[in-house]
């Protein structure tokens, strides 16, 4: 760890040594706005004990800052064309250590094995991918303390709604733990700039899933969610297979109207919705 690193050549300068263009298939935006980088660390607040996985390190900007906040950094990067300038850029700090992998194919808990060492998720996601980042780092076997991620703005707000304005997106992260936009990062912030702001997104990640099944509510949820405009009845007697008077009984049971419709119902509300399913289940099996 250095106290005094030397200054980070500007991201151009970067891609032209190198040769290389950003890639928009990988959704490459990166973020060169000294400021916007400082308020992620300032949202993260971090201690100096404190282990990161950072997800797409592009160029180091962020990674560097990490690495002087943090005891250990674990920096994973997908595009291999950026690992030799990652490698220039984080030559002075000995508590990096870079991956050139897919974090849908890398297990936080071997990268992490210290099961009493807490680690933090730092990230720059593109929207395409959200989702699935989202769901393998929080159904892992371990989990983060917390995740800091930067986000296009209007997903941010998304991920944020309550109930009446759930997307399958929200659920799913408020089942593991409490979002909140923290910040917002303009679009001239970044190289090249994209077309919308961004927002830093705060997720505190609960010990365990506020569910216990999370299975079962999965397979309730994208049954729900798959036909948005159609009222729950029908969006589950089609995603279920269930007859509609089977789906009727089995929303009164859980005390839920059945003309109401998937974004409109809480946590809680699907969570009397999976036991009552659980309890359907048992009830035909033994049948």
């Amino acid at each position: 760890m250095s106290s005094t690193p030397p200054p980070l050549p500007s991201v151009p300068q970067l891609l032209r040594r190198y040769g290389l263009r950003p890639k928009k298939r990988l959704g490459q935006n990166f973020l060169v706005d000294t400021g916007s980088l400082r308020k992620i660390i300032q949202v993260a607040d971090l201690s100096v004990g404190e282990d990161v996985l950072e997800i797409g390190a592009g160029l180091g900007g962020l990674t560097v800052l990490l690495a002087q906040a943090a005891r250990h950094v674990v920096a994973v990067e997908l595009d291999a064309d950026l690992i030799p300038p990652l490698q220039e850029i984080l030559s002075p700090y000995s508590n990096v250590r870079l991956i050139h992998g897919d974090i849908l194919r890398l297990d936080p808990a071997e990268l992490f094995p210290s099961e009493s060492q807490s680690f933090s998720v730092v990230a720059n996601i593109p929207y395409y991918i959200t989702s699935a980042i989202l769901r393998h780092l929080l159904e892992g076997k371990r989990r983060p303390r917390q995740m800091i991620l930067t986000l296009q703005l209007e997903v941010a707000q998304r991920i944020c709604a309550t109930a009446g304005e759930m997307s399958l997106l929200a659920l799913s992260i408020h089942l593991y733990g409490k979002p909140s936009v923290r910040a917002r990062i303009p679009a001239g912030a970044f190289y090249p700039q994209p077309k919308v702001d961004s927002a830093v997104l705060r997720l505190e990640v609960a010990a365990s899933p506020r569910l216990a099944d999370t299975d079962l509510f999965f397979r309730l949820a994208k049954a729900g969610f798959s036909q948005k405009r159609k009222t729950l009845r029908n969006a589950f007697a089609g995603g279920l297979g269930l007859p509609v008077t089977q789906i009727g009984q089995l929303l009164e049971a859980a005390q839920i109207e059945p003309s109401r419709r998937a974004e409109s119902l809480s946590l809680e509300e699907w969570g009397r919705l999976v036991e009552n399913y659980k309890a359907f289940l048992a009830g035909r099996n033994e049948a």
